[in-house]
C-alpha cells in the first residue's frame, strides 16, 4: 500500500502546493458566487 502511494505521488502532474492553490481558488470562487447570488 505504501508503495502504491509513492507511485501515485511521483506521477502528480504538478507539485502538491499547486493543488492547494487551485483548490483554494476554486473554493473561494464558489463561495463568492454563493454570496453574490444570495444577496440578490
Amino acid at each position: 500500500m505504501i508503495n502504491l502511494a509513492t507511485e501515485a505521488v511521483r506521477e502528480l502532474p504538478m507539485p502538491p502546493y499547486a493543488f492547494g492553490i487551485i483548490g483554494f481558488s476554486v473554493l473561494s470562487f464558489l463561495l463568492y458566487l454563493t454570496l453574490r447570488l444570495d444577496r440578490d
